[in-house]
């Protein structure tokens, strides 16, 4: 039976006790508003995993609800325990992913209402506002507990720092530039 765990981890996540189950854990309120996109990135995320839904754990599903502000983005960024399946509710999108090492290769689309896209786990992906209205999407992940490790918020918003000297040398620039970049995380 499921959630019969206690007090197993699964992904991180304690699994509830069958006796102490609730209707509230199955339920999850607010994927109909649109989330801020009032950001410098344009883009608001509202997630449904198990840290917002705890009948998910175990169960090897997520989803979320991606609003996009006109030309907003959802950064590079990678799912280190999920593929992720996006279905364009309303607007346009540019959606991407690259390949792993050596081929790097770029695999790109231009999706419109009712198009779905699948991003492969692991994968450095991103999503782009193709058009002069608010977009939005709806991802589905394959894990209660997918992760998200975005791109640049990684490389140069880590704690403690990567040192400039390498992130110059591996971006080929100047420390200068790195510190720059490194200011705005």
């Amino acid at each position: 039976m499921w959630l019969i765990c206690d007090p197993v981890l699964v992904n991180g996540v304690a699994c509830k006790n069958p006796g102490s189950v609730k209707a509230s854990d199955f339920h999850f309120r607010g994927l109909h508003m649109m989330a801020n996109t009032t950001n410098p990135l344009g883009s608001g995320v509202t997630p449904v995993t198990v840290t917002q839904l705890p009948g998910l754990n175990t169960f090897g599903i997520s989803m979320a609800r991606i609003d996009y502000a006109p030309w907003g983005i959802n950064p590079p960024h990678t799912h280190p325990r999920a593929t992720e399946i996006l279905v364009v509710l309303e607007g346009s999108l540019e959606v991407g992913f690259v390949t792993s090492n050596i081929e790097n290769r770029h695999i790109s689309k231009v999706l419109h209402k009712g198009d779905v896209f699948v991003f492969p786990v692991n994968l450095i992906h991103y999503q782009k506002n193709a058009g002069k209205t608010n977009a939005v999407a709806i991802v589905a992940l394959s894990s209660q507990n997918p992760g998200v490790i975005p791109v640049a918020n990684a490389v140069f918003g880590s704690n403690p720092d990567i040192s400039n000297d390498v992130l110059a040398k591996a971006f080929q620039t100047s420390d200068d530039v790195i510190s720059n970049i490194r200011f705005k995380f």
